[in-house]
């Protein structure tokens, strides 16, 4: 080893070697954690949990090492052949020192804290404190009361430095210009391969698909929220909330009650739940399937856009066309946010994006459940598909964290041999649509009836393409979108051709949106509230719930309210949204936030709230939004006095953890 610390690779095996013992100082902080709030961690340790939580823990260190060591890598690995010798590198260890230092007290320091917060202390915590007065007797009692943590911290410290491992390089060695050369080449091939590294570790990875990870996917590692804390770590729940806005509550009304009093998203239904004794749990046992379509835009559907281009217009979505025509659909409908991470818990847990994607935000840890949970406990088997990797856009540590029982991803879809394998994938997202909704609803059949289920598809994505033997089927038209979205209609009209012959097909409820909206090239859908503008179609095969256009004003967060209330569920759950089948059609509304406007429809109009004023009011038959009415309606003042109702419930509400009833 001495000899290879000699060489010209010495600086960059000592790194290695060095950010290996940043992992076991790290390992060691988490170890101390575990043991110190030991009673809330037991009941979920298990060989199968403990193997996750090592899974996981791994990766999160490995983004919060290579974040905090981006100097000391440079500072190694810079292809300048003077700085190899004693003087730099004990600069460089001191650099590395300190950083493992801080983050090693960090670790420790929360270690006491978890137990009054059950999470990972983040940037918050900041501001939560900018008040006080007292920190500093604060901390001197902590550091009192735990003083084992002191001396842990010191005996690290100590071992680290004595483990540290010093390059023996000499920069006398490299006397002629080839031999310095030879040198900077050598080392500006190990930057390079390092600042790769870099960027994948502070990712979380650099596969297709899959977005940084942030604290949320956590939730894919555990089975109880709380041992999210376990399998994070301090350092990496501050970086990743840095900048992050958190929310604030605001004092609209005097108290929570008086906010109650105008809106109320706890929802309790009219019918009486049953006798648990009965062994009945709902009146309606009917199954569930959420069809969740990437980018599938109102603006793309003829059948809700009969009067666009003067009558026209036909649209560019020929199958859900047809079951449009068999389905409850709105007059107006929306998403709650302009993204995939938006959309997923609006549609499945009635929560919309305020400020931040929930997801990203600290309150992700919150306790919150989902359309799949609640089902779970009245003896649903619930599962969730999306043709993607495993974990790509966070969906999979979501579906574990609100209750789906089973995951469906590009590799199960692979590892099934009736199926065409990993010649399905489309080379940038996942399996092509078509494809996979057979899949899905081949699985659908295997499942333990009832079920509830959702689907999200891929295929009308960017980069925008289509399988090649559908190039001359679906040829290029309008904008690059229309031939993605030809593609997923045919597709989805294959899902329900051959959903039509399962036996479970007329026992079941259907629920067709999209997760946002996408390219548009009709003005009235560029707007501030026509880029919000999705498809809401519930379907029912059996009549039960009749078909038509209803007058009325839909959004994501009201699927799970309607669908709970169609099945008869008697429990108290919350969701922003509502029941749609018995909420009277003037009392619907939608709302979103853009760029720091909440926007809320109902009554005819757009009211745009900058979260101190009205900063415009439009008509709904004002597609093209050009005509502020701000002051020139009656409505203005409810619609005021009911967005900051459900900003102050909301706001309340993440900030409290009392995001179940």
């Amino acid at each position: 080893m001495k000899r290879l610390l000699k060489s010209t690779y010495g600086s960059p095996i000592a790194l290695v070697l060095n950010l290996l013992l940043a992992y076991c100082i790290f390992f060691v902080a988490r170890l101390v954690y575990f043991v110190v709030n030991y009673s809330y961690f037991v009941d979920g340790l298990s060989a199968s949990s403990l193997w996750m939580w090592v899974r996981g823990s791994l990766l999160f260190d490995t983004t919060a090492i290579f974040y905090t060591h981006i100097l000391y890598i440079v500072l190694m690995l810079f292809p300048l052949w003077r700085k190899e010798n004693p003087v730099y590198h004990r600069v460089c260890k001191w650099v590395f020192m300190v950083v493992n230092a801080l983050s090693l007290a960090i670790n420790l320091a929360d270690s006491v804290y978890f137990p009054f917060t059950l999470r990972r202390t983040t940037t918050s915590v900041f501001r939560e404190f900018d008040n006080e007065n007292n920190i500093v007797g604060i901390l001197f009692h902590n550091a009192v009361t735990h003083w084992y943590l002191i001396l842990i911290f010191i005996f690290v410290l100590w071992l680290a430095s004595k483990l540290y491992v010093m390059p023996h390089t000499d920069h006398s060695s490299y006397k002629s210009l080839r031999q310095r050369s030879a040198y900077a080449v050598q080392l500006f091939v190990c930057l390079a391969i390092a600042a790769v590294a870099t960027v994948a570790g502070c990712r979380g990875g650099l596969q297709s698909g899959v977005r940084p990870i942030t604290i949320s996917n956590a939730n894919q590692y555990v089975e109880r929220p709380t041992d999210c804390a376990l399998v994070l770590n301090t350092p990496f729940a501050l970086i990743r909330t840095i900048g992050k806005s958190d929310f604030s509550v605001p004092d609209y009304f005097p108290s929570l009650a008086a906010a109650r009093e105008v809106y109320d998203p706890v929802h309790w239904m009219q019918y009486k739940a049953p006798n648990p004794a009965s062994g009945v749990r709902l009146p309606n046992k009917k199954n569930i399937v959420i069809l969740i379509v990437e980018s599938f835009g109102r603006e793309y559907i003829g059948a809700l856009n009969k009067e666009l281009e003067g009558g026209k217009y036909k649209g560019y979505t020929p199958n859900v066309d047809k079951l449009i025509a068999q389905s409850v659909t709105y007059k107006y409908s929306y998403c709650n946010g302009r993204k995939s991470i938006d959309g997923m818990p609006s549609v499945l847990c009635g929560i919309p994006m305020f400020v931040e994607p929930f997801v990203l935000t600290p309150q992700s840890m919150n306790t919150y459940t989902s359309m799949a949970g609640i089902l779970a406990k009245e003896g649903y088997s619930t599962a969730f598909f999306h043709g993607a990797n495993r974990g790509s856009m966070g969906f999979l540590a979501f579906a574990n964290k609100t209750g789906f029982q089973q995951y469906y991803g590009r590799q199960d879809y692979d590892a099934d041999p009736r199926f065409g394998g990993d010649d399905d994938f489309d080379g940038h997202w996942g399996i092509w649509d078509e494809p996979f909704l057979q899949y899905y609803c081949t699985k659908m059949s295997e499942i333990k009836q009832p079920f509830m289920t959702a689907v999200f598809t891929v295929s009308s994505h960017t980069p925008y393409i289509i399988p090649d033997k559908y190039k001359d089927v679906f040829p290029e038209e309008g904008i690059i979108m229309h031939k993605c979205i030809r593609y997923t209609d045919m597709a989805i009209g294959k899902f329900f051709k051959k959903a039509a012959l399962q036996p479970w097909f007329k026992n079941t409820i259907f629920v067709l949106t999209s997760d946002h909206t996408n390219l548009s090239d009709h003005a009235q859908y560029q707007t501030d509230i026509g880029g919000f503008c999705s498809p809401i179609v519930i379907f029912d095969p059996s009549g039960e719930v009749e078909p038509g256009m209803r007058d009325g004003i839909a959004q994501q967060i009201d699927i799970l309210p309607t669908i709970l209330g169609i099945l008869g569920y008697g429990k108290p759950f919350l969701s922003f949204g509502c029941d749609l089948m018995t909420t009277p059609m003037q009392e619907t509304y939608a709302v979103n936030y853009l760029n720091g406007i909440y926007q809320y429809v109902k009554y005819g109009y757009v009211l745009q709230f900058d979260g101190k004023k009205t900063k415009a009011v439009y008509s709904l038959k004002d597609l093209l939004m050009k005509h502020n009415l701000k002051g020139k309606i009656k409505e203005q003042a409810q619609m005021e006095k009911e967005v900051k109702a459900i900003i102050q419930q909301y706001m309340y509400r993440m900030i409290n953890d009392k995001l179940v009833p």
